[in-house]
Formats: structure tokens, C-alpha cells, sequence
């Protein structure tokens, strides 16, 4: 009996065992990506597999899903411990994820397949780095994906090019319920820092490096105090209708990032809207995306080939046409493509492509010209300080009703509440009515 107990017991450890193993085989053949909406090409997402197979003999299935802000995918990685293989966080979080240990390093040992991670920018991967932790570099362990500066994104027939070319537009009580102001704390928060210290910008005493990086009690005070000044005007706070307002000539003025601007001054103009985009003089937030691989990936060399893929100029080019968001990669072949001729304005894309790109004619919102961009800097992970500014961007909105609104809400409270008194009577006096047919049927 106790043989047979045994060999029972040996039996569920095989089979088991076998289920873990074509459990592990199974995963290795699938990709879990975690992604923005709309920030892939489709297509690009679509053809990996087969070019996977080709690079590897490998099969693989890709399981795609979205987030639309950045602390939902953390949290889920975080404290959920979910295994996405591959996700594109903004430079904040990874930075964050370095400094929290849930970060793998990407596995660079392509075999026959070129590596084409150094395609990306020299001037972005130095300032990626400076995100780095002690004894880990953060391009080790990220690649950046794509790129953008946060600005002004305005209507011609109701702003001047030089009013868009300041902060001062956004607290002009001229423009009272024209402006729509991206619902994101960091903007909000650089934005107010830099224009309550315009002076002291104006005058080189303090960089915009130092303000958007300066998380001290009286910095998120005086951002406070500006950023409810300013409120009045706001008509509403958006994470991704802004441009689209824009486009149908509802508002004038939209803090907004690069490439949602590229989007609606396109779209736009195809219904005769006349739209532009300007970074303010005093300076503004330059941010970068990129991809990870999280601490929970279970297909590591599946994440790794992905990344790689992306970086191929071809790939890189149809990503930025599909969404309309500007590459981290630096190539002959993207400079070359992206050149119009028939622009007037010449940009000096040094910083970016390298010696010989100082006089491009080029799309001046997609890429920024270095004068553009020495005025920019990167919004750094505010670490145990995030609870304090989100504590002041909660107070800032939460009072956020006007007058106008608060009275259509009490009104729709209003009506419901009679509603509902009329909806009991009337119960009241049916059952009233039901109860005097059953006595009249009894008596």
C-alpha cells in the first residue's frame, strides 16, 4: 500500500512538473506589452512576429494592452506584480522604477540581428541619464521611444504668435474660458514655478533646470497661489479632448505636449481651423518615453528583440507618422526624410542629428530648434515629495465649479429629489387605492 502511495505521489510530481514546464514554454512564446493609446503604428505592432521568427526560428504571440497614466502602470507593477514584458513609462517613472529595483537590464545579445539601439540620439540618451542610480545607467536598462516639449497650442484668428510665446497667455483674464489646460500635475506644476520667476529667468539668476526640480514647501505654495490665479480662466481640464476642441474652434489657447499639437494643426487645417504651436520664452518641460523591461517580464529575450525592432529608422519613421510624436532615433535616413524644402524657417538640429544638421528646413513643432530646446529641461521624479504636490493639484481643482455649474447641479439634485417625493406619493396612493378594492371584495 505504501509502495503504491508513493507512486502515486511520484506520478503528481511528474505531472505536475510537465505542467509547469509546458506552462513556462508556452509563455516564453507570447509578449506582453503595456503601451499609451494610439502610440504605436498598428501595423509595426502587427509584423513583429513574423519578423521575430525570422531573427530567431521562434514563434511568438503578442498580447497588447493600453494605460493612459503613468502611476496606473506602476501600481500594477508594483504592488501587482504583473508580468508585462515590455512597457513605455515617461522619464519620471523610470526613474522611479530604477530607484524601486523593478527594472531588468535589456539583453543586448541580438545573435545574427544587428543591434540597433545606438541609432538613438546621443543628446537623449545623456539626458535620460541623468536619471541614473547609483551603480545602474539608466540607458542600460531603457531605451527611449519618443519625444516632446509641452507648449502653447493656439488659434491664429484669436492669438498672436507673440502672445502664444509666453506663460503670460494662460493667466490673460483676455482669454477667460477660451483656455483648456492638460490635467497633468507636473505641467501644471512646472508651468506655474516658471512664470511666477519670469524676472529671474529673464535676468540668468535661476534655470528652468533648478525652478521645475524644486520641490520645497514654498515652491509648491507660490505654484499653488499661481495655479488658482490662473484657474478663472480655465474652461476645463483635459487628459486628451483638448486637441480636439482646438480643432473644431471651441477654444483658443491648450497647454499641450508636442505631438498632440502636430495632430490637431493637421487636422485642423483640413476644416479651415488656423492652428500653431509655440514654447513659451521662459522655458518648458522637455519629456522622453521609453521602453523597460519590468522586474516581473517573463520573456526577457522576446521584450529585448521588441525594443531592438523599434529602433530600425523604417520602424521608427512609420511610429512617427502613425501618431505623429517625434522618434529618440537619429538617423541619415529619418533627417532626410523629415527635411521640407518648402519651409522658409531653417532650424539647427545639431543637438539632435549630429555636425551638418545646423540649417534644416524641418517641422519646428516635431523638432525643437536648439535654441528651442536649451530653454527646456527635464521635470525629474519628485520621489517622497509627489504626495505634497498632488495634496496642492488636488486643492488646486477641487474647487475647481463655477457658479454656473453649481447651480445646474443643485438643479438636476433639484428636480431628482421631487422626482423622487412625487414617485413615492403616487406608490402611496396606489397602494392606498389597492387596499380599498380589496376591502369593498371582502365585504
Amino acid at each position: 500500500m505504501k509502495r503504491l502511495t508513493n507512486l502515486l505521489i511520484l506520478l503528481c510530481c511528474i505531472a505536475m512538473f510537465a505542467s509547469c514546464e509546458h506552462s513556462n514554454e508556452k509563455r516564453s512564446r507570447i509578449l506582453k506589452i503595456y503601451n499609451w493609446a494610439d502610440y504605436i503604428d498598428e501595423d509595426v505592432l502587427a509584423e513583429f512576429p513574423a519578423w521575430y521568427k525570422q531573427q530567431t526560428g521562434e514563434e511568438i504571440r503578442i498580447i497588447y494592452q493600453v494605460f493612459d497614466i503613468n502611476e496606473i502602470m506602476l501600481t500594477k507593477i508594483e504592488r501587482g506584480h504583473e508580468d508585462f514584458d515590455v512597457v513605455c513609462p515617461s522619464e519620471y517613472i523610470i526613474e522611479r522604477m530604477l530607484k524601486k529595483d523593478l527594472l531588468l537590464p535589456i539583453d543586448r545579445n541580438f545573435g545574427k540581428t544587428p543591434d540597433y539601439l545606438p541609432n538613438v540620439s546621443p543628446y537623449i540618451q545623456k539626458e535620460l541619464n541623468k536619471t541614473s542610480q547609483p551603480g545602474r545607467v539608466t540607458t542600460d536598462y531603457a531605451v527611449p521611444y519618443m519625444w516632446g516639449t509641452a507648449g502653447i497650442l493656439y488659434n491664429k484668428n484669436f492669438i498672436s504668435k507673440e502672445e502664444a510665446g509666453s506663460w503670460h497667455c494662460l493667466w490673460n483674464s483676455k482669454n477667460k474660458g477660451k483656455i483648456l489646460m492638460k490635467d497633468s500635475y507636473r505641467d501644471a506644476y512646472g508651468t506655474a514655478i516658471i512664470y511666477a520667476h519670469a524676472k529671474q529667468l529673464a535676468d540668468g539668476t535661476v534655470t528652468v533646470e533648478q525652478l521645475m526640480n524644486n520641490n520645497s514647501s514654498k515652491a509648491i505654495d507660490l505654484a499653488e497661489k499661481y495655479l488658482k490665479a490662473m484657474k478663472p480662466n480655465i474652461s476645463g481640464w483635459e487628459a486628451d479632448f483638448g486637441k480636439e476642441m482646438m480643432t473644431k474652434n471651441k477654444t483658443w489657447l491648450n497647454l499641450t505636449w508636442s505631438g498632440d499639437a502636430v495632430w490637431a494643426i493637421e487636422e485642423a487645417a483640413a476644416v479651415g481651423v488656423d492652428l500653431d504651436y509655440e514654447v513659451p520664452q521662459e522655458g518648458s518641460n522637455i519629456w522622453y518615453d521609453g521602453w523597460v523591461i519590468p522586474k516581473y517580464s517573463r520573456n526577457v529575450k522576446a521584450a529585448s528583440y521588441f525594443i531592438n525592432y523599434l529602433c530600425q529608422p523604417g520602424i521608427a519613421m512609420r511610429n512617427m507618422d502613425a501618431i505623429g510624436y517625434v522618434s529618440a532615433v537619429a538617423t541619415p535616413e529619418i533627417l532626410e526624410a523629415k527635411t521640407d524644402t518648402t519651409l522658409e524657417q531653417f532650424s539647427d538640429l545639431s543637438y539632435f542629428f549630429g555636425p551638418g544638421a545646423d540649417s534644416i528646413q524641418i517641422n519646428p513643432v516635431q523638432y525643437p530648434d536648439k535654441k528651442v530646446v536649451q530653454r527646456c529641461a527635464m521635470i525629474r521624479d519628485f520621489g517622497d515629495r509627489t504626495e505634497l504636490v498632488l495634496e496642492m493639484w488636488s486643492r488646486v481643482k477641487g474647487d475647481n465649479l463655477n457658479t454656473g455649474i453649481v447651480l445646474l447641479i443643485f438643479s438636476v439634485f433639484g428636480v431628482l429629489f421631487v422626482w423622487l417625493v412625487y414617485a413615492k406619493i403616487r406608490k402611496y396612493k396606489q397602494q392606498q387605492r389597492h387596499r380599498r378594492r380589496r376591502r369593498k371584495r371582502t365585504t
